[in-house]
């Protein structure tokens, strides 16, 4: 009998030759899409775990990232030491169009919100805006340039007339994107490199982690005001993500933790101690109570986002897992490894076994059912009095 600590994916996807650096979960609910550094996106079966149809290539360009449009029918990616980001068809499979402009490889890629146009981040220090409606349009209708060094993170903000970028030169920049001028001066606090950035649900507040494992938290994004300093990584912030409703920052770190912040005070609500090795990406499920996280350990873990504590033993893999991401239902786990595999764990399955089915529901639902749950016992306790 398989022992509860001993967890095995529900699906292994094999096929590509180099690391896995990317999962989409697309819209339909029973396809993934993976990227790889072997030059490929790949679209699998989720329940049979084979390929659909041939590799997407154009030349043999790596791909280290890739985003999903809003409406979930193109997929932009980058990669490339050509410099060029790449905008496919979802239904075909073809690049619909070749983006050039940057020099160096493209590290970020972000839609906007109309799925109108998209941003690009590079390793030659300046972002670009291309119009996904010109179609074979190669180059950019807007680039931004002053970074002094890579370019790490590309946020559209909400107004639809700027976009924020973030660098190893450590600096967050607000941007002009019918000018393409920078906004006001740099932001900055300290020197250290910024190398990811997260807005928050309501598009008010912007925060950054650093490589002194520092966390700014910008709380206009008009004025740039630092409202806060999250301190208590001591390395690297790699990745960070908010919940759903904005209530709750959690942040990931290579030195290994994994740091929740309470978003009404600031002050820290848990470390999330488990990983071993540096922590390299998380992702929330929809409804905001559950937690995955990947880490160059060799595992991915589930956390449970209500109480701060672990869900499972750890989801082991054979190398470094590079990328999570959650399907809508979040019953699904996607997790992408340097062992050029892709795999899916059964997140049901997990909380089943471990006595936790209510965290798939939101928060809404969980109290209602309590509700429920308190009416039946007061009538069993008023019949049980009357008899």
């Amino acid at each position: 009998m398989q022992e509860a600590s001993e967890i095995i994916p529900s699906q292994k996807f094999e096929g590509h030759t180099d690391w896995v650096t990317g999962t989409i979960h697309l819209p339909d609910g029973q396809r993934m899409m993976t990227c790889s550094s072997d030059g490929s996106l790949r679209i699998w079966s989720l329940k049979s775990g084979k390929q659909i149809g041939d590799d997407w290539r154009d030349e043999d360009s790596e791909v280290r990232t890739i985003a999903l449009s809003p409406d979930g029918m193109k997929v932009v990616s980058g990669g490339s030491v050509d410099g060029a980001a790449r905008l496919w068809d979802i239904n075909t499979g073809k690049v619909i169009a070749k983006w050039m402009g940057h020099t160096k490889a493209v590290w970020s890629v972000c839609w906007s919100r109309d799925c109108q146009r998209v941003v690009s981040g590079s390793y030659d220090g300046s972002a670009r805006e291309w119009d996904v409606e010109n179609g074979e349009t190669i180059i950019p209708s807007q680039k931004f340039e002053g970074h002094t060094d890579w370019v790490t993170g590309t946020i559209h903000l909400p107004d639809g007339q700027r976009m924020m970028t973030c660098s190893t030169d450590g600096s967050l920049r607000v941007w002009n994107l019918k000018s393409g001028k920078q906004i006001g001066d740099d932001w900055r606090d300290g020197d250290s490199g910024v190398w990811t950035i997260a807005l928050s649900p309501d598009g008010k507040k912007v925060v950054s982690g650093s490589e002194d494992g520092g966390m700014r938290l910008i709380w206009d994004t008009k004025t740039g005001e630092l409202v806060a300093n999250l301190k208590g990584h001591t390395s690297l912030v790699w990745c960070l993500a908010w919940t759903p409703d904005g209530k709750t920052l959690i942040s990931g770190s290579y030195d290994s933790s994994i740091r929740t912040w309470d978003t009404s005070d600031w002050k820290q609500i848990a470390v999330l101690h488990g990983h071993t090795n540096g922590v390299y990406d998380i992702a929330i499920s929809l409804n905001g109570r559950i937690l995955a996280s990947a880490s160059t350990d060799k595992t991915a873990r589930l956390w449970n986002i209500d109480n701060s504590q672990p869900i499972s033993s750890p989801l082991k893999h054979t190398h470094i897992v590079n990328r999570v991401s959650f399907s809508a239902n979040g019953k699904l786990l996607a997790t992408g490894c340097n062992d050029h595999n892709a795999y899916i764990w059964d997140v049901s399955a997990v909380l089943r076994e471990a006595g936790l089915d209510d965290l798939l529901l939101d928060q809404h639902h969980k109290s209602l059912l309590a509700v429920r749950d308190n009416l039946i016992i007061s009538s069993l306790y008023i019949q049980a009095y009357a008899f």
